[in-house]
């Protein structure tokens, strides 16, 4: 079995594969704080909770935008699993051309996530994925990755509001159901998500135009969402072909296909 981690600002999500299938995934809050013992034994308890066995795992493979947790997951690699861990990053074999000015400033959850896309969906695609930051990628029909844009995500956000403010709350995140609310939480949840359904629609709109310029075919690029707030944003507007959770997993999966035989 493999065991894929997903390594976010907020969240980590882990994901268990028995010959190419993804049969559990887990979303845990990302702690800087914890040990690769802490870490070890939750993973522990979560397999014990769904009968899997954990000596069963043959490798690990990380993709992380929090720099200190990779040291934790490798030890815990090491120490749990006697496996030396795959890390997303250059030298990894993924079948993306990337275009990116400075290729290494591309974040890894990105580029798996186009690997995931692409496999799926092929190309031209646009990339939506609503972590810690609402990230927007584009990938060519011929699958290069030409970058995009980094906004904040819609719970930084709403964090700001709570922080910055002197009488504003916090608020849950769900749509009021009109633009006109008669209340301040209403008025903050329609702020928040529909201005971020705003955002979704005009950075696609015109990332798609932009496509087209690297297009020999014309075809019209497949949106595809990803993250854990995609249904609550997909829900109210119509740019977004797929929504897509486990696509990172996913991609994980298929780049530990391609470079498995290097690591044995």
């Amino acid at each position: 079995m493999l065991l894929a981690f997903d390594v976010g600002n907020t969240n980590i999500v882990l994901g268990v594969f028995r010959d190419s299938n993804l049969i559990q995934n887990w979303r845990l809050e990302t702690d800087t704080n914890k040990s690769a013992d802490e870490y070890g034994m939750l993973i522990n308890q979560l397999f014990t909770y769904e009968n899997l066995n954990i000596n069963e795992i043959e490798d690990v493979i990380v993709s992380t935008v929090v720099p200190s947790v990779l040291y934790t997951l490798q030890h815990l690699s090491r120490k749990y699993f006697n496996r030396r861990a795959i890390v997303i990053g250059p030298g990894i074999k993924t079948g993306i051309i990337i275009k990116y000015d400075n290729p290494k400033q591309v974040g890894a959850d990105r580029i798996v996530n186009a690997v995931a896309a692409y496999a799926k969906y092929g190309g031209p695609l646009v990339l939506v994925d609503f972590g810690t930051a609402t990230t927007f990628c584009a990938v060519t029909e011929n699958s290069e990755y030409l970058g995009g844009t980094i906004a904040p995500g819609i719970k930084i956000a709403s964090d700001a509001l709570f922080e910055k403010t002197s009488k504003l709350p916090k608020v849950e995140l769900e749509k009021p159901g009109r633009v006109i609310c008669r209340n301040t939480i209403e008025s903050m949840q329609s702020g928040l998500v529909y201005g971020h359904m705003g955002m979704v629609d005009f950075i696609v709109k015109k990332m798609k135009k932009e496509l087209k310029e690297y297009s020999s075919t014309g075809k019209e690029p497949i949106v595809v969402a990803t993250g854990g707030l995609s249904n609550l944003i997909n829900s109210g507007i119509d740019s977004i072909d797929y929504v897509d959770r486990l696509l990172t997993l996913e991609g994980l999966e298929i780049i530990y296909s391609k470079n498995k035989d290097r690591w044995k």
